[in-house]
């Protein structure tokens, strides 16, 4: 296999360990709504509407041939971390200043009426308030944990597509 080959192949695999990633962390939050009950939020159903739109870009960016079609998906991958960004950063602020409603009453409406939340009720219906504390998981909350992983991959696809990219280049 030529070069070009082998970084394209690398590439991909950083997209499938990706979109795997994704998964597991809805299937995490699944699990703590379902087993724990903790009842996800208006903001809550909007990360993992970010999370599954990563996971899908992440896989047909995968699937697809050829360099263009892949930079096209790893962009839109970004553009849904810096979704997942925004919402989960007011997420945190919600949770730092209680106060501040994430707007159950305005957006409940809204995300419920989503296509997933018909399809999928269980993963993707609003049930609880953005403002209700749960435990901390290794000193996080949920929120940061979310954040933090929005800012990951934000930060970390296009460095490693660069670093990829360029040692083809060199």
């Amino acid at each position: 296999m030529s070069e070009e080959t082998l970084r394209l192949v690398r590439e991909r695999r950083y997209l499938v360990l990706l979109g795997i990633i994704c998964l597991a962390l809805i299937g995490g939050a699944l699990y703590m709504q379902v087993v724990l009950g903790e009842a996800p939020c208006p903001l809550c159903i909007l990360q993992r509407y970010a999370l599954l739109l990563i996971a899908l870009f992440a896989f047909i960016g995968a699937a697809m041939p050829g360099r263009r079609s892949l930079t096209v998906m790893e962009a839109l991958v970004v553009l849904s971390a810096l979704g997942g960004v925004a919402v989960a950063g007011h997420h945190v602020y919600t949770q730092f200043y209680p106060a501040v409603s994430c707007g159950i009453d305005v957006l409940q409406p809204i995300v419920d009426s989503l296509p997933l939340a018909t399809i999928f009720p269980l993963g993707f219906q609003v049930d609880g308030f953005c403002s209700t504390p749960y435990p901390p998981i290794l000193g996080l909350s949920l929120a940061q944990w979310a954040l933090l992983a929005f800012v990951l991959t934000a930060v970390l696809v296009p460095l490693l597509i660069t670093r990829n990219r360029k040692h083809l280049n060199s």
